[in-house]
């Protein structure tokens, strides 16, 4: 019976790891059916994404660079997830960690390094403390969590409208004042390995990221009680569990990563806030992330590194085979239904009869 019983495991084990490749595959097929009902060749698109990605050590830097965002922002649903929040305010808690850091960085003067570990911490406190706020209206006022989220991106978006006009506007322009060099969380050395690609501090904070992630869920008191909590909080209640402080903990720390991705893009690609009348959209992906990863380290990991990648090389797609890029929009989508169908993907796989009949 044990022995059964470690068979189911390993099967259900390959199972989970299987049905993510398999809907990248699909996926993949599905897109090169539409490139040929439009038109394009689907073998020249594919290579043309593949060659933006790994043709110069620049795009193998930008495609870095592009992943990094998208990573974070999976870890930032994940961790929300764990505690039972659905947390589509990424990309609010995002604006105002990047705001926060681009009026450190354009207002204080700081040495070198020290102004861009002052400017990363604002920013990873604002965004926070802008998850707090969405969990406090649900802890308080029963306030759902998807509702108050959402009307609090277009808040963060607005106010940070109002704050780049009021301190760090730049005259004639839609855009904020560039921060000061001092601010700058660049790497230099990488960047010049890298033939100038947009490298910046975050590729070494992001490991830290990872494995904090992991620890943080599989080894520490807080991480179970997180766990616990979005399993049941009735039952966390009702063990002595103070559930309240625990989402607002959660989201604190969802939010933090959120500010963490503001500051990095903000300190280290762009060096300036645009004004604009939408929010990135980089939240939203990491729903996508969080989903395809199964809120894993490993999942969510692999999850950003594979739409990062896509997304940068559909650049590719458009410009060495006239490929529209909102081709690998679908074969994105594509992947993520199939990984929240599993029966459908299921269903293509061959049974394993063996192991049914040895059960039976």
């Amino acid at each position: 019976m044990n022995e059964t019983m470690e068979k189911i495991r390993k099967n259900l084990k390959s199972s989970q790891a299987t049905i993510p490749l398999v809907a990248i595959l699909i996926a993949l097929f599905i897109g090169a059916i539409v490139m040929l009902i439009g038109g394009y060749n689907p073998i020249v698109a594919y290579e043309s994404l593949v060659l933006k990605i790994f043709g110069s050590v620049y795009d193998m830097g930008e495609t870095v660079r592009a992943i990094i965002p998208l990573i974070l922002s999976g870890f930032a649903v994940a961790v929300a997830s764990k505690a039972g929040i659905f947390n589509i305010g990424v990309d609010g808690q995002i604006i105002m960690g990047a705001v926060s850091s681009l009026l450190v960085g354009t207002l204080i003067d700081l040495p070198p390094i020290i102004h861009g570990i002052v400017a990363i911490v604002v920013g990873i406190i604002a965004g926070g403390l802008w998850g707090v706020l969405i969990a406090s209206l649900k802890t308080r006022f029963g306030i759902n969590e998807v509702i108050s989220s959402i009307m609090l991106n277009y808040i963060a978006l607005y106010l940070s409208h109002m704050l780049i006009k009021s301190f760090a506007a730049q005259e004639g322009t839609a855009r904020s004042s560039l921060i000061k060099e001092s601010a700058s969380i660049g790497f230099p050395s990488l960047n010049t390995l890298f033939s100038g690609a947009r490298i910046h501090w975050g590729f070494i904070i992001l490991p830290f990221i990872i494995f904090a992630f992991y620890y943080f869920f599989e080894k520490t008191r807080w991480g179970y009680e997180t766990k616990t909590v979005g399993l049941n909080p009735d039952a966390a209640n009702y063990s002595g569990m103070k559930v309240n402080g625990i989402l607002i903990r959660t989201m604190f720390i969802s939010g933090a990563l959120g500010g963490l991705i503001g500051a990095l893009d903000t300190l280290g690609v762009y060096g300036y806030v645009a004004i604009v009348s939408s929010t990135s959209g980089v939240g939203f992906d990491g729903i996508a992330i969080a989903l395809l990863g199964g809120n894993s380290t490993l999942g969510t990991t692999l999850s950003g590194i594979l739409i990062g990648a896509l997304d940068y090389g559909s650049q590719g797609m458009q410009f060495g085979a006239g490929v529209p890029s909102e081709i690998i929009g679908i074969v994105i989508s594509l992947i993520i239904f199939f990984v929240a169908a599993p029966g459908i993907v299921k269903a293509l796989l061959p049974k394993k009869k063996a192991l049914k009949k040895e059960v039976e």
